[in-house]
């Protein structure tokens, strides 16, 4: 679920290409195995569309409204790095004063290299200015006709530890996120923001009903079910589920009517799993997309 006008540009696409799309620069790509856009803001995948779900509008969503520059996008996958939310211990700021979210997901990113693969194509990229003192980040993404991957390396290359936190902000689409269940949670521990973080066991699976914002103890393998797709999301270098849905308190670059068609389930490292890189360590975030074999 993407703007009209995003979607335009992508359906006059015939294979791979570079353009604008509101005043950033977006590399889109039409091919047998799918769709899929990414803007060099922020390295943020928009949209992916495989060809195993034709019906589909594809599985992310991008608000209808999306904030002019400097102003980052709601929707996509936003890389949120090296810091999340209030996590900031990578803030390098004396004040621990930087963007919310991270230095990473308003940056220019260039496009290192685009490789054909498995029927589906692989990118590569990495920002065009340094982010951190320390850390250099690089992402790669892997589209096909059956998955969506994306990772976020971070390379330590500086001389003194560096404690990070850090989410793949995936917003997925939904056909009405107060009728969607994560499954793969039940028994797990979770803080939930709303409550001050106060700590909590899940009971039984996760059904949304309303605004929901937990940070869940876990690295299994998630179910997204919406009643229409089933989706499968697993995580890799993430002990830290986020599950985030507004609900009324809604963002200002979003109506009612659209916020209700998604729900993120991200890939992170909180303040339950932050990650301590040494000079000369690297460390993996990712998430890997597909339906599950029993979706209708």
């Amino acid at each position: 679920m993407i703007p009209d006008s995003l979607r335009q540009l992508l359906d006059a696409t015939q294979g791979q290409r570079r353009t604008q799309w509101q005043g950033r620069e977006v590399w889109l790509a039409n091919e047998a195995w799918g769709g899929l856009a990414l803007s060099l803001q922020g390295a943020q995948v928009l949209h992916f569309q495989p060809a195993c779900d034709p019906a589909s509008d594809g599985w992310l969503w991008v608000t209808p409204t999306p904030q002019a520059l400097p102003g980052a996008i709601r929707g996509g996958i936003p890389l949120c790095w090296p810091w999340f939310a209030d996590e900031r211990y990578a803030d390098e700021t004396e004040d621990h004063s930087g963007p919310f979210h991270g230095t990473a997901r308003k940056a220019d990113w260039r496009l290192d290299a685009v490789d054909e693969h498995e029927g589906g194509v692989e990118l590569h990229l990495s920002p065009e200015t340094r982010l951190h003192g320390q850390l250099s980040p690089r992402l790669m993404v892997q589209a096909n006709a059956n998955r969506l991957h994306v990772e976020l390396i971070t390379e330590h290359t500086g001389e003194t530890p560096v404690k990070l936190s850090g989410a793949l902000h995936s917003y997925l689409a939904v056909s009405d996120a107060q009728a969607c269940r994560v499954e793969g949670l039940a028994g797990a521990r979770y803080l939930d923001k709303h409550r001050d973080f106060a700590e909590a066991d899940q009971q039984g699976e996760l059904g949304v009903r309303g605004g929901v914002d937990r940070i869940y103890h876990s690295n299994a393998e998630l179910l997204l079910d919406d009643g229409r797709r089933r989706l499968r999301i697993a995580r890799q270098g993430s002990d830290s589920a986020v599950i985030w849905h507004p609900g009324e308190a809604l963002p200002e670059d979003t109506a009612a009517a659209a916020a209700r068609h998604f729900l993120c389930v991200e890939s992170a490292n909180t303040r339950l799993d932050p990650v301590w890189l040494v000079p000369g360590a690297q460390h993996l975030l990712g998430t890997t997309l597909s339906l599950a074999e029993d979706t209708p």
